[in-house]
């Protein structure tokens, strides 16, 4: 056990920085002290500082302001919105703060190769905030296909099933909906963490890419007749609707993202901010343009095929995958922690359980701000699972999936690589 806490500042108190890294902070005080938070809402800023007993002196109205002053902790938790990570993470690392920075790294292809280069060179821990690399579940699947449990890696089925009700409330009606606003296209901001996940237990290079989806369901062609633009302003489908937002939001026991809407999570705030607030919207009357629904086709080296699917149209929120070796196959339910080894030789069936899950994420969440914490301790930015260096690939994955998506085409990754990283350099 660490006898003095690290100390870090925090740059966004919204559901990661409030609840993952401040929740963190609470239950742990031996290993975490957070000491300035920047926030540009006044009420969720005033409402983290004082569980943190943040004086007024170190609350920032925004990321800008608080860079603006010395360095005043070795770490710092970067969970503002995607759009803002480069721009806050760039003159974060010049101040010499080590950094753990909320996926995805950047919005831009190039940038994330720029932001990788400025902590090397800068000598500073780059860490991206990629969970899943940490959580046992995950862990086990990579460590039964690296020790050859399964033969030769054939091939994988990967599946984000995403729940109806939170492909509604993140990517319909709320921060990640709008493409142009975000910044991110829906296999960025969602699913990045996927193709980490993907590629760190594969562990070979990406050779080719192709990809397919739409927004489908979430369009104004499928409003139902009569619909008014708000969930509260008398619906006569409501009761049937599943997306609506007096089920949704208005429930007895306020749900997890009833913190998003209002901090205030009594009846009448939650109604409140349904009548005045975008999580009320009819979810076919919004400004939303992502994909609902997107198939992704890989090739690493060795011929090695993945098939990726996010759909966000399920009964549950979890991840499902197939790993098909030469000698057996690996069938996984991350949601329910548990792994199914198949062995084509006898016949058999193991059942494994991996470990604790407490925590966010399958326990992802606490393991991997204590790796960093554990990092900047030893200042070590060799440290982390995943660091920035480490996370680049699973970012131009993205990137460029979505590019096979829009221009319909294959992409050679290892040429786009080459073409963003030849643009980095010119930006240098």
């Amino acid at each position: 056990m660490a006898t003095r806490p690290v100390e870090a500042v925090v740059l966004g108190a919204g559901g990661r920085g409030r609840q993952t890294v401040g929740g963190y902070a609470r239950q742990h005080p031996y290993n975490l002290k957070i000491v300035a938070v920047a926030e540009p809402d006044p009420e969720r800023r005033k409402c983290f500082a004082e569980e943190h007993n943040i004086p007024p002196a170190r609350r920032y109205p925004s990321w800008e302001d608080l860079l603006a002053q010395p360095q005043m902790a070795p770490a710092l938790f970067n969970t503002t919105m995607d759009q803002m990570h480069f721009a806050s993470t760039m003159p974060a690392l010049a101040k010499g703060y080590h950094v753990l920075v909320e996926k995805p790294l950047t919005t831009d292809p190039v940038e994330c190769v720029q932001v990788v280069e400025a902590a090397k060179a800068r000598k500073r821990i780059l860490q991206c905030g990629y969970t899943l690399r940490y959580a046992p579940f995950f862990r086990t699947v990579k460590e039964l296909v690296a020790n050859g449990t399964i033969g030769d890696l054939i091939t994988v089925q990967h599946v984000e099933h995403v729940a109806y009700w939170h492909m509604a409330h993140s990517f319909v009606r709320g921060n990640w909906g709008n493409a142009k606003r975000c910044g991110s296209p829906m296999i960025l901001s969602k699913c990045c963490h996927d193709l980490d996940i993907l590629r760190w237990i594969i562990g070979r290079k990406p050779v080719r890419v192709a990809s397919f989806g739409s927004l489908t369901h979430f369009t104004a062609a499928r409003k139902p007749a009569g619909a008014p633009a708000r969930c509260t302003d008398g619906c006569p489908v409501e009761h049937e609707c599943p997306y609506s937002a007096l089920k949704l939001y208005l429930t007895l026991q306020p749900t997890w993202i009833a913190d998003t809407i209002s901090l205030d999570t009594s009846y009448d705030a939650r109604r409140k901010a349904l009548e005045t607030g975008p999580y009320g919207k009819c979810v076919y009357q919004t400004d939303n343009d992502v994909v609902d629904h997107q198939v992704i086709i890989l090739e690493f080296e060795g011929g090695l095929t993945v098939m990726f699917t996010m759909e966000g149209h399920s009964h549950d929120n979890v991840r499902t995958m197939r790993y098909s070796g030469t000698a057996a196959t690996i069938r996984g339910h991350a949601g329910l922690n548990q792994i199914s080894v198949h062995h084509y030789n006898s016949g058999t069936t193991e059942q494994i359980t991996p470990g604790a899950t407490e925590g966010g994420h399958g326990g992802g969440d606490p393991a991997m701000i204590r790796e960093f914490l554990e990092a900047v301790r030893g200042d070590d930015p060799s440290g982390v699972t995943a660091s920035g260096e480490d996370s680049v690939d699973s970012h131009l994955l993205a990137f460029a999936a979505e590019k096979a998506r829009r221009e319909n085409t294959v992409v050679d990754f290892a040429a786009y690589k080459a073409d963003i990283e030849k643009q980095a350099r010119a930006k240098a």
